[in-house]
């Protein structure tokens, strides 16, 4: 009898998982967006409600707070209740605080809301890597995965391209960019009322009825548009028969005990290292080219080359990913995003400075592709979106701390202390993948669970 995992291996990639990478990317999209928007409306904001630095310090780190909740509980939330139920309600949260924060008149109120948008947005961002890696086979699920951590960079592009046309020329334009980051949206919700429910993690909670349900209807579609099935692979482990019962706690420890501790400390250590170093270079790059000496229109200009090279970046790992292996991959894209760093210090000329930015943003970017594909496939199927939420959630520590640590190291240290302290984070998380992470090239998620 085949099993559920055979039978997901068996499906080449068809037209159902290009719908699943686009609805799971634009997701991630206005995820991204509600995390990099915030930074063109605080500007207006600032002067519209009298902010002192502090406020807005508050009101700036309200993405990333939110992020934190949203991460660390979704993943949890996903294993026990389901990953589409959770997809659907960080979508309706986010929607309704996003759009509720547009029409309010106090810094704190909109403070408030915009936490609550950010758990939206970081539970979303926890749960759909998780959501689709368990419905592509091995010999796709690298470069599918990457793909979809692609989508970040177009939600940033957006942000930035809304706020440069939209909130100078309008009195309210602040509150239309806001409106229109969230109104899309609604326009997801209904797409996504038709998504399936992982037919893995009904499995593995014993609804093996239903997850058979959702696959003979991918297998009818697939017969119906592209022709006879491919034979079934064979089943290189065993299914398990018994039903997993955990729960929110036992979840959470269950990533420290046996085996798991080590893709657990592995896990986390790459996410805190790559997005304290995304974080405190992105935020902080135009200040440092101007305190470097270029001009602020140079500054600006060399900023907005430095976040296009993010999308490339993204692409090329999401195809090397399938071709030499996730831990591989990382790795090197960390340590080259290390060497840019110190090129970075190292330059003088302004194209020498330009390039470096350039291969630093390239390889970071590149790391996220395949971080969300391995993450998202190292843990067991029943604590999926509990690993890879918790980690994620651990690296917005790192994200929320960066622009602090690095406003302290640039008056003692200067560009140097800046990016030296970025190479060395980037060289810790190659070195932890490493040593600590495991091989998932060409396996099925059941036999990375099994090793």
């Amino acid at each position: 009898m085949a099993t559920i995992s055979m039978r997901i291996e068996r499906l080449p990639f068809y037209s159902f998982h290009r719908r699943l990478l686009f609805m799971g990317g634009l997701g991630y999209t206005f995820a991204a967006m509600e995390l990099a928007v915030i930074a063109f409306v605080l500007p207006v904001l600032r002067l519209r409600w009298h902010l002192d630095s502090f406020e807005v310090g508050l009101v700036g780190s309200s993405p990333l707070i939110g992020y934190f909740f949203g991460a660390f509980s979704a993943g949890m939330m996903g294993d026990l209740i389901g990953r589409r139920a959770i997809m659907m309600w960080a979508l309706i949260l986010y929607c309704a605080a996003a759009l509720g924060s547009a029409f309010v008149h106090s810094w704190e109120l909109f403070f408030i809301l915009r936490i609550v948008a950010g758990i939206g947005g970081g539970a979303e961002s926890a749960i759909v890597a998780p959501y689709l890696s368990e419905f592509v086979a091995r010999q796709y699920r690298g470069r599918f995965t990457g793909s979809l951590a692609g989508f970040f960079s177009f939600g940033f592009v957006g942000a930035a391209l809304l706020g440069y046309f939209v909130v100078p020329p309008l009195y309210d334009g602040w509150r239309y960019v806001i409106m229109l980051t969230a109104l899309p949206v609604v326009m997801l919700l209904w797409w996504r009322r038709a998504l399936p429910e992982s037919p893995r993690w009904l499995d593995c909670r014993g609804r093996v009825r239903e997850a058979e349900a959702v696959l003979d209807k991918m297998e009818l579609e697939f017969e119906r548009r592209v022709g006879p099935l491919p034979s079934l692979p064979p089943e290189g482990v065993a299914p398990s028969l018994s039903v997993y019962q955990g729960t929110f706690f036992s979840n959470f420890g269950a990533l420290w005990s046996g085996k798991l501790a080590r893709i657990t400390a592995m896990s986390w250590i790459l996410f805190l290292t790559i997005t304290f170093t995304y974080y405190a270079f992105f935020t902080w790059i135009p200040t440092l080219l101007v305190e470097n000496g270029l001009a602020i229109t140079k500054s600006f200009s060399y900023s907005i080359a430095i976040y296009l090279a993010q999308i490339p970046g993204y692409y090329v790992a999401a195809w090397i990913n399938d071709k030499v292996g996730r831990q591989l991959s990382i790795s090197c894209f960390l340590i080259f995003g290390g060497i840019s760093a110190i090129a970075m210090i190292l330059s003088h000329a302004d194209i020498t400075v330009l390039m470096a930015g350039i291969c630093m943003s390239f390889f970071m970017n590149g790391t996220y592709a395949g971080v969300y594909a391995y993450i998202s496939e190292i843990f067991p199927t029943e604590l999926r979106g509990t690993g890879f939420g918790v980690a994620s959630s651990v690296g917005r520590v790192g994200g929320a701390a960066s622009p602090i640590i690095v406003g302290l190291i640039y008056p003692a240290y200067g560009f140097a202390g800046v990016f030296g302290l970025s190479a060395a984070s980037l060289v810790i998380g190659a070195l932890a993948v490493i040593l600590l992470g495991v091989p998932t090239l060409n396996k099925s998620l059941e036999e990375i669970a099994a090793r």
